[in-house]
């Protein structure tokens, strides 16, 4: 019995190993494929900066005989325009740029502007540096899988044809065409590796060029400051009525009766012990209620599933007691702000209860991801759409959660559906 004992407790230690072994494997890949996506987006916008580049030296050029005047307007519009874009796009992987006031499109103003400046050094070094680490995020992961699979290709190949895809070698036998999968297996190794570097290395020029210099006016900052300070204020009074509400209208009245029934009962003992016992069992079922009302109360402040299970925990929870089928996925490498998880439980109790109550759904998917020091949360489902603030969904105390923690709501919910909410919130506040 003792060996046996033993031989089990050596295997769930073994199996215990491993799971930190394969979270580092799982956190390697998602964050390989997540700069990948990076990369090749950044290519789009590298081949669109090296057209611009092109757009604007012609101008340039073409100013000196006074012909190039007239055509400076519209390449400085789409040189903001493309600016714009690469903020938003970096935006979609969590790195924030805040953007400057709207620099001029007038060729004079412009030539004195800093931000357009700025935004003319990014687009030379995104139209070139940009555009090698874009192809190289391309062409990496199809180089690896056609040197990987090799092997399985080798047969179909044409006669004297290189085996490699860095052009050269042949293989003449299966034994050579396997070698070749080991130099796939290093193009892995690299996309695995550098990856996330070489997209940090894209997106350095725009977080460091694009973003709103120190001589930038920032009245609309202070302003949007003031608004989420305000939100966030009108979030906390409202969540004290609730609380207060709660524990006026229902716990209170609770223990009043129990402490009317504990009177009765004690007056009645001595002539009536049969009914003093009556009384006391409503006096002990009256408790009861107020406990778990208390409970009720307690959980809606910040539910203990949030502490015991994680925020992926949390939310399974509450796709599964979902009316509606709903779908988890959820993607947090590291734990969030505790005012944080409790938000975004919040906001998916909430749209799923919008969702079961209102949409006529036949599903719902919930997706959360963490990258970049920012929680990313969708809520989506199949239903009838036309979602609106005014119409008391629950969605304005939404908002006002998510600005306390200077975070963004977007909904999308056409009539006829189908609806998508989405919320960005910082990890760490």
């Amino acid at each position: 019995m003792a060996t046996r004992h033993n031989k089990s407790s050596g295997g769930r230690s073994g199996h215990g190993a491993r799971e930190p072994f394969r979270e580092t494997v799982a956190g390697s890949v998602s964050a390989a494929l997540a700069a990948l996506g990076q990369l090749v987006g950044g290519l789009g916008t590298a081949v669109l900066a090296l057209v611009g580049l092109g757009c604007l030296v012609l101008t340039a050029a073409a100013s000196l005989a006074g012909v190039g005047l007239l055509f400076a307007p519209a390449v400085l519009r789409g040189l903001h325009a493309l600016a714009g874009r690469e903020r938003t796009r970096l935006a979609r992987h969590g790195l924030d740029i805040v953007p400057p006031e709207p620099p001029p499109t007038r060729l004079r103003p412009a030539l004195a502007d800093a931000t357009t400046r700025r935004e003319t050094r990014w687009l030379l070094v995104h139209a070139t540096f940009g555009l090698l680490l874009g192809l190289l995020g391309l062409l990496l992961p199809v180089v690896a899988v056609r040197d990987t699979a090799f092997p399985l290709l080798w047969p179909f190949a044409p006669e004297g044809s290189t085996s490699t895809s860095l052009g050269f070698g042949t293989a003449d036998s299966w034994a050579e065409a396997s070698v070749v999968s080991l130099l796939g297996v290093g193009w892995i190794a690299i996309v695995l590796g550098l990856g996330p570097g070489m997209a940090r290395l894209q997106a350095r020029p725009a977080l460091r060029l694009l973003a709103a210099g120190p001589d930038t006016d920032l009245s609309l900052r202070v302003a949007e400051l003031t608004a989420t300070r305000a939100a966030a204020l009108d979030a906390h009074a409202v969540e004290l009525r609730r609380i207060e509400r709660s524990l006026h209208d229902g716990t209170q009245n609770r223990l009043v009766t129990v402490t009317v029934l504990l009177g009765a009962a004690r007056r009645m003992v001595a002539r009536d012990p049969a009914g003093a016992d009556e009384v006391l069992e409503r006096a002990q079922s009256a408790a009861e209620q107020a406990l778990a009302e208390l409970r009720a109360v307690a959980r809606g402040i910040l539910p203990p599933v949030l502490s015991d299970r994680g925020l992926a925990g949390a939310l399974s929870g509450l796709a599964a007691n979902c009316a509606v089928p709903c779908r988890t996925d959820v993607d947090l490498p590291e734990r969030c702000a505790a005012s944080v998880e409790a938000t975004a439980y919040f906001v998916v109790a909430e749209a799923l209860t919008n969702i079961a109550k209102h949409s006529g759904a036949t599903r719902a998917t919930v997706t959360v991801r963490g990258r970049g020091g920012r929680l990313k949360l969708r809520v989506e489902d199949d239903g009838s759409g036309g979602a609106d603030e005014a119409g008391g969904s629950g969605l304005s105390g939404i908002r006002r959660r998510i600005a306390a923690h200077d975070g963004v709501l977007r909904l999308t919910s056409p009539r006829g559906g189908p609806t998508l909410l989405e919320v960005d919130l910082p990890c760490g506040s």
